[in-house]
C-alpha cells in the first residue's frame, strides 16, 4: 500500500475533527430531548419522535439536499444567517451540521434506553425527601444516564467517520477544506490507478472504528461496574 499523502492527512484530520464536533454539538441537544420523551408528557409527542428519527430512514442524500435549501444563499433560513454574516454552505462547519443531524437518532436512542431503564421509585424518593425535578435530573438521572450517552456518543462518533451524502451536499469535496476520509476515498475510487491510496485509507477508517468501538465497550463496562 503506498504511503498517506498530505492530503490524506488532512482528510483524516477533517474526519476526526467533524465527527468530534458534531458528537459534542450534539450531546446537550440528545440529552434533553431523550429527558423530555421519556419523563414529560405533551401532545404531536409521536410526531416528534418521527421527525427525529427520520434521518435513520431517509438517503443522507436527501437530508443533504434539505439542508441546502434551508441553510444556502436565498435558503429558507437565510433571512437569520445572513444579517449575522453566518455562511455554512461548503464550510467543514456545513460538514458538521450534516453529521449531526444524521447520526442524531443513534445518540437519543441509546440515552433513551438508559433513561427507560431507571427505577421510578428512586426519582419518586428524591421527590419524596424534597428534590427538585432540576435537582433530580442532576442526582437521579444524569448519573444513571452515563452508560447511555457514553454508547450513543460512540455510535454518533463512528457514524460521523463514515458519512458522505448528506456532507458532499452541503460540504462539498474540496481538498484541504471539506475533504473527508469518505469523500477522499470517493475520488481515490474514479481515479486510475489509485487504489492503493483508496485502500490504505479504508484501513485507516477501519482502524479509527475499531478503536473507538473498543473504547466504548471499555467505557461502558467500567461505567456500568463490569470491570
Amino acid at each position: 500500500m503506498p504511503l498517506l499523502t498530505s492530503a490524506d492527512h488532512d482528510a483524516i484530520a477533517l474526519s476526526i475533527r467533524v465527527a468530534l464536533a458534531a458528537t459534542l454539538l450534539s450531546i446537550p441537544f440528545g440529552f434533553a430531548y431523550a429527558y423530555l420523551m421519556t419523563f414529560c408528557r405533551f401532545r404531536g409527542k409521536v410526531l416528534l419522535e418521527v421527525l427525529v428519527n427520520l434521518p435513520l430512514t431517509l438517503p443522507p442524500v436527501v437530508m443533504g439536499y434539505l439542508l441546502l435549501l434551508a441553510l444556502g444563499k436565498n435558503g429558507w433560513l437565510s433571512f437569520l444567517l445572513e444579517p449575522l454574516g453566518v455562511r455554512l454552505i461548503f464550510t467543514w462547519k456545513a460538514a458538521v451540521l450534516a453529521s449531526a443531524v444524521v447520526g442524531f437518532p443513534l445518540l437519543v436512542r441509546s440515552i433513551r434506553i438508559a433513561m427507560e431503564g431507571i427505577d421510578s421509585r428512586l426519582l419518586q424518593a428524591s421527590r419524596t425527601l424534597g428534590a427538585t425535578r432540576l435537582d433530580s435530573l442532576f442526582s437521579v438521572v444524569l448519573p444513571l444516564s452515563k452508560a447511555g450517552v457514553v454508547a450513543g456518543s460512540s455510535l454518533m462518533f463512528a457514524r460521523s467517520l463514515g458519512e458522505f451524502g448528506a456532507t458532499v451536499i452541503v460540504a462539498g469535496n474540496i481538498p484541504g477544506a471539506t475533504q473527508t476520509i469518505p469523500l477522499a476515498i470517493y475520488d481515490y475510487a474514479g481515479s486510475p490507478g489509485a487504489e492503493g491510496a483508496a485502500l490504505s485509507l479504508c484501513v485507516v477508517a477501519i482502524a479509527i472504528s475499531v478503536l473507538v468501538l473498543l473504547f466504548h465497550e471499555a467505557l461502558a463496562r467500567k461505567l456500568a461496574g463490569r470491570d
